[in-house]
């Protein structure tokens, strides 16, 4: 198995992109350090994860619940964390949740709450890895961007404005930790059939081509993280075929 007696910390772990993303490591023998801000039922992860996610499981988990909006939180658990283990091949960043509408629609509260939950978050958790990473020089810090880091947006002012933050952090940290041995890689994807939509007025179209899976992503982290010993693949970005959206109270 290719990543056995590795380990690796996978945040938004509870569902999704995180959620398959972790599946994924441990069905290739990695220890896995699940961070969720949810609570984590049974084995894993949420009822659309969960069956998937016990098939075939090779690795070791370990489940942390932790709000990483919270950064007092956030500094404690993760840091604690970090403690126990001898070592970190890699962290895969999947957390965040999309917020959308007119800009004056958005409180300072609702602003704050995006921006800490997407943009800053990832930013104090890449703080308290680096140093780890750097001191064995080697491993791998993955982040899970979107398309709108690349594009801004219609009613996504808010949303866009952390994502291209998160493209703009992504780079200026790969030139400060490519001496160090330390890659640093982005993946971008467009609508993800996930339970990101739940909560919103729109989602993907039905058709497979309409969204990405889960499992796409994942696989674009694992091609990272395969990368041969001096190569770094810097950005991935990945489409469904085709874009088709649905606005919800129109069914």
């Amino acid at each position: 198995m290719p990543y056995a007696g590795k380990i690796f910390l996978v945040t938004g772990a509870s569902s999704g992109i995180g959620a398959a993303v972790s599946r994924l490591l441990l069905d290739n023998g990695a220890q896995v350090v699940a961070v969720s801000r949810r609570k984590i039922a049974g084995e894993g992860f949420s009822n659309r994860e969960q069956q998937n996610f016990q098939s075939s499981r090779k690795g070791i988990l370990k489940i942390m619940q932790c709000d990483l909006s919270d950064f007092e939180s956030l500094d404690e658990s993760i840091g604690q964390t970090l403690k126990s283990i001898s070592c970190l091949d890699g962290v895969v960043l999947c957390h965040g949740f999309g917020d959308f509408g007119s800009l004056e629609e958005f409180s300072v509260a609702r602003i704050k709450r995006q921006i800490d939950t997407n943009l800053t978050s990832v930013m104090l958790i890449s703080r308290l890895v680096m140093p780890i990473m750097k001191k064995q020089g080697c491993g791998d810090l993955v982040i899970i961007g979107s398309e709108s880091g690349l594009k801004g947006g219609k009613k996504g002012a808010v949303y866009c404005a952390t994502k291209f933050g998160l493209n703009g952090f992504v780079q200026a940290l790969r030139q400060e930790c490519a001496a160090s041995g330390v890659r640093v890689a982005i993946v971008n994807p467009g609508m993800v059939d996930t339970e990101f939509f739940d909560d919103l007025d729109f989602k993907p179209g039905q058709s497979r081509d309409n969204a990405l899976q889960a499992d796409d992503v994942a696989n674009a982290v694992k091609t990272i993280l395969d990368m041969p010993t001096g190569s770094v693949i810097d950005q991935i970005n990945l489409s469904p075929q085709k874009s088709v959206v649905r606005n919800k109270s129109q069914q």
